[in-house]
């Protein structure tokens, strides 16, 4: 059976996890560049964690400088098996009040195309099947362990992932909200391709804020305000993760262990020593 190691990447407001044992710090170099900072590294409760701030310690990074493939590179080469995010949103639906934690299950691509979202290219060509961005089942740990801490929580839900780093236009919000999505945000994409690249369960825990800007009876969105109710958040999601690691084990069921299987398409003869050295930890077995 395989173990399970659980990797958390904090965003705004959530910089450590309490209650770790056996606390290292390590850095990696991969061949993607540097991670947003070191990995943290311990024990919670007996289960292997893994923890990486994603904006890097004192938020040093905006959405658009943050090297995700690094970042989930290092996850796998730390045997991370479930990629927990925790992610500060904006609440586009009026039932899902500033405070409130939403698990979603889809995703909406609005960045600008500056991230690099795969990490193949380079004489390597693949295509992960993405339909359900999320894995299934670590949705609904992240769902019950939510339930389990008290906390006032959405099933489920798409996730509108833009460019940043400024906050949208009334215009843009409105439109968003004729698309149907639930929450907005600017950094699970690209790290939910890279993570089903990497076959690794992912969840994303998302900590709603504020209304955007669209909401006529509330404030527009502002850093001050946003801060307050992270505090109040993150206190919520640490909870809501020592919940999920009692009932994360090694069967792993979902299709993610084996997304790569039949995704790269590239004659293996045609593929050079320095990708296959370059993604060895992602796509060594499938490279053979």
């Amino acid at each position: 059976m395989e173990e399970s190691t659980i990797g958390v990447i904090g965003g705004s407001g959530l910089y450590e996890l309490d209650g770790l044992s056996d606390i290292s710090r390590v850095i990696l170099e991969t061949p993607f560049g540097a991670p947003s900072d070191e990995f943290i590294t311990g024990t919670l409760d007996g289960v292997k964690m893994v923890f990486l701030p994603r904006h890097g310690r004192g938020h040093r990074l905006l959405p658009t400088e943050v090297n995700y493939r690094a970042n989930v590179y290092g996850m796998k080469k730390l045997g991370v098996t479930h990629l927990v995010s925790v992610s500060a949103v904006g609440s586009m639906k009026e039932e899902i009040a500033p405070g409130h934690i939403v698990i979603p299950d889809q995703f909406i691509d609005r960045t600008n195309g500056a991230r690099v979202n795969t990490f193949f290219g380079n004489g390597i060509v693949a295509h992960v099947q993405f339909a359900d961005p999320v894995c299934g089942e670590l949705g609904k740990i992240l769902y019950d362990a939510a339930v389990e801490a008290k906390a006032t929580v959405h099933c489920g839900g798409t996730y509108i992932c833009m460019e940043g780093p400024a906050f949208s236009t009334r215009a843009e919000s409105n439109m968003y909200r004729a698309f149907g999505v639930s929450v907005i945000g600017m950094t699970n994409v690209p790290e939910a391709k890279l993570a089903r690249e990497a076959e690794i369960c992912y969840g994303v825990i998302a900590l709603a804020t504020d209304y955007d800007c669209w909401h006529e009876s509330h404030e527009d969105v502002s850093v001050d305000a946003i801060l307050a109710i992270i505090r109040q958040n993150v206190a919520t999601a640490k909870a809501i993760i020592k919940n999920a690691v009692r009932h994360i084990n090694g069967e792993r069921s979902c299709p993610c262990p084996t997304a790569l299987k039949y995704a790269i398409i590239t004659e293996r003869s045609a593929i050079s020593d320095q990708a296959r050295a370059d993604l060895d930890i992602i796509a060594g077995k499938y490279l053979l």
